[in-house]
């Protein structure tokens, strides 16, 4: 069996963004060597997210009304974990949105459905954070 680790980075100017990353985990698929078998994409900070959906702009902003609804930055005093700081949201989202995705791959090609994009969703940017792309098989 083989094994691929692969760090992706980011740099997210704004507090939140959506970025498509489809494109960096083909490449380390093509890397990897592996036809047929599984990649695990995640983020690897706590307020950061890796999802699956339609690469659709319009989408990308009813997630971003929908997740301010649902965890609202502001007022920061609203959360005990904000004495100190003001990413409460951030996590709320993260864990809204998920930790990670698993594609399958077959016939070297990530088998993802017609729309279907590879996505890391940032919710306290300003700073380099990371997503490790492991892919594992034959």
């Amino acid at each position: 069996m083989k094994s691929h680790r692969q760090e992706l980075w980011f740099n997210v100017p704004s507090r939140r963004g959506f970025i498509n990353i489809t494109p960096q985990v083909n490449e380390a698929l093509a890397t990897s060597g592996v036809g047929e078998g599984l990649a695990l994409v995640n983020a690897m900070h706590i307020t950061a997210s890796v999802f699956i959906n339609d690469d659709e702009p319009g989408l990308h902003r009813d997630y971003e009304a929908w997740l301010e609804k649902l965890a609202p930055h502001e007022p920061v005093g609203q959360y005990q974990h904000n004495l100190g700081e003001d990413n409460a949201d951030a996590h709320l989202k993260r864990q809204i949105m998920g930790r990670e995705v698993v594609v399958a791959v077959s016939g070297g090609r990530l088998d993802l459905g017609p729309w279907e994009q590879i996505f890391y969703g940032e919710f306290d940017g300003r700073r380099r954070k990371r997503v490790l792309v492991k892919i594992i098989g034959e």
